[in-house]
């Protein structure tokens, strides 16, 4: 099989092949970029793998006019920027000795190996400069099918670092087949070792959260990642059942999926400081909960806070309820967002000042609040009158 298509056509891209392999040394893509192409989805980073060191790496593309930087000299890997754009370039290697995530490695080593030591089948996708896909360990097959199986045994993979449970659920929801099921033997590991999380760290454990609630519907693998003791692990209290209603509220209100969003439809205990989450998001998600339990109407929450408030609000209150939402009703949140108060404190002086004008303004706010924020100028200063 060939590809021809994006990366595979990009000259920045291939002037980091034509100096490794001008070398005389083997250069392929590999992972995520080969994957997500062969799904027909633009590749967000290139990754390769070479047989050559990284010295050799630093050496031919320096002298090709790129530059080279030893971003993972304990991996092997060096980063090379062709015409601002960075190529993630590593040796062949396999494990000799795994302590987590920290692993001896053994640079003398050929495709087969290098694919042995990736997480999953669909990961361990190679391509040629020209776009042929060498597949060494039958991962095609798997991302036709949807089906993400780790590479050998599921146990062994997630002891080398815990984070892969996270990883598994999240490459199920991106990339695997909600009808067809879940791997038997990587949901039996995932519950058996689900206590070793406990060593990761909150910023990888958020991340990883994240990227998996960004998915078109995460719910049926946060529903099975509840379901072997994992969400609880990482998110005592938290909730995984309202997270389908709210991806399905989501699609009829043609709303784009929100990651905090549904994060605030989870739940749980301290969410933004176990998953180490940055302000603007623990902002985002303290303003979601907090709206739920408000009797702020979702309009109002949108004109006081901006759009993205009164749209948690509403759909995940909504969600928890299990209640409907109505089409007007998202146009009424757009509406308010974009409102702005056509009285000034100018139009009340000099006749006001002080306090005095503070509670007018306040008054004549809350009427044009209750009004659909429809009220006029003339309007709202007559009815002061």
């Amino acid at each position: 099989m060939r590809i021809r298509d994006g990366i595979f056509e990009r000259a920045a891209t291939a002037r980091v092949f034509e100096a490794i392999e001008g070398g005389g040394h083997l250069a392929l893509f590999v992972g995520g970029c080969v994957r997500d192409v062969l799904m027909g989805k633009p590749a967000r980073e290139v990754d390769m793998a070479t047989d050559a060191l990284p010295e050799r790496i630093a050496e031919l593309v320096e002298a090709a006019g790129l530059k080279a930087v030893h971003t993972g000299a304990g991996h092997g890997t060096v980063t090379v920027v062709s015409q601002g754009i960075p190529h993630e370039v590593t040796t062949f290697r396999r494990d000799t000795q795994t302590f987590g995530r920290r692993a001896t490695v053994d640079h003398d080593a050929g495709i087969r190996d290098d694919a042995m030591r990736r997480d999953f089948t669909m990961n361990a996708l190679y391509a040629r400069s020209d776009g042929t896909v060498i597949d060494p360990l039958g991962g095609m097959a798997d991302l036709k099918a949807g089906r993400v199986r780790f590479v050998g045994s599921p146990r062994d993979r997630i002891r080398e670092d815990y984070l892969r449970i996270l990883r598994f659920f999240r490459m199920h929801a991106w990339h695997g087949d909600p009808e067809g099921g879940m791997d038997a033997d990587a949901l039996a590991a995932a519950t058996e070792l689900a206590d070793g999380m406990s060593i990761l760290s909150r910023e990888r454990i958020g991340a990883e959260i994240l990227k998996l609630l960004a998915a078109t519907d995460p719910a049926p693998a946060a529903a099975a990642m509840a379901e072997c003791g994992a969400l609880a692990r990482i998110l005592p209290g938290a909730d995984a059942a309202p997270l389908a209603a709210l991806v399905n509220l989501e699609r009829e209100c043609a709303v784009a999926p929100d990651a905090v969003r549904r994060l605030a439809a989870i739940g749980g205990e301290d969410v933004a400081a176990r998953l180490r989450l940055d302000a603007k998001s623990a902002k985002r998600l303290d303003l979601a909960r907090s709206g739920i339990a408000s009797a702020t109407p979702p309009p109002e929450a949108a004109y006081r806070r901006g759009i993205a408030a009164g749209l948690d609000a509403l759909l995940v209150g909504r969600a928890l309820a299990g209640a409907p939402v109505q089409a007007q009703e998202v146009a009424a949140i757009e509406r308010a967002a974009a409102a702005q108060l056509p009285v000034r404190a100018a139009d009340l002086m000099p006749e006001l000042s002080g306090a005095a004008l503070g509670r007018r303004i306040g008054q004549i706010e809350r009427r044009w609040i209750d009004s659909g924020f429809t009220a006029s100028r003339d309007e709202l200063l007559r009815g002061e009158d």
